[in-house]
């Protein structure tokens, strides 16, 4: 899986146009910005130091972002739009496959490997940290990205189930049941723990195989 663009930026090839003189400077508040961010919380971090990051003075940071609010608000959600990369894999993954085992398992990767990149780690700390003082942010980003992935999972899962692949009565419980089985132990580690305690690459893998054979003894047809 290739490694995801700096927070808050446009991911590779999403609109190859010729950047402008403005559109780069912008583009290097927002990378610097969320480097700092990331690194030293939003009170840790002053529009003085982003500008320096960035090789911009403070009148152009703010001629693009009224406040330091503001910047941290579109980086959040910036970073949330990454979310529909994974959401929009989903169809790909499962559909017409012959091997429903391997398809879950091909998925079950997919998703850890998406939400385990240490940098969105380090986002999701940092909104948590924060949602005390930026309640609609926090609520905003957990409706465009855990939500949004939750229904596009339990909407894969009904249409399994519509296939005869799986037993399924509420499409939405069964995700969210997927999700823990998949995310809840490495997650778990990697929030509280931090750097250095992170899984590899092979143990996470066989944590999402291992979640997936636990999800076919409950949900899978004989």
């Amino acid at each position: 899986m290739s490694h995801a663009a700096p927070l808050g930026t446009r991911p590779a090839g999403e609109d190859d146009q010729p950047e402008g003189r403005s559109a780069r400077k912008r583009r290097a508040i927002v990378e610097a910005a969320a480097g700092l961010f990331l690194d030293h919380g939003y009170q840790g971090t002053s529009m003085d130091e982003i500008a320096a990051l960035a090789a911009v003075s403070k009148q152009t940071v703010y001629k693009n972002f009224s406040d330091k609010e503001q910047l941290f608000s579109d980086i959040v959600l910036g970073a949330a739009a990454r979310a529909d990369e994974f959401i929009q894999a989903l169809p790909r993954v499962l559909a017409g496959t012959d091997d429903l085992r391997a398809g879950l398992q091909a998925l079950a990767r997919q998703y850890l490997a998406t939400v385990m990149q240490p940098r969105l780690l380090q986002l999701r700390r940092l909104i948590i940290s924060e949602a005390g003082r930026f309640p609609d942010l926090a609520r905003t980003y957990y409706r465009r990205v855990p939500e949004r992935v939750m229904d596009a999972l339990a909407a894969q899962l009904g249409e399994l189930a519509g296939r005869g692949l799986l037993r399924v009565d509420d499409p939405h419980v069964a995700a969210s049941h997927l999700a823990f089985l998949i995310l809840g132990l490495p997650l778990d580690r990697a929030m509280f723990l931090g750097t250095g305690h992170e899984l590899s690459a092979a143990e996470l893998d066989r944590r999402a195989d291992d979640a997936v054979d636990v999800f076919l003894a409950a949900y899978g047809r004989p």
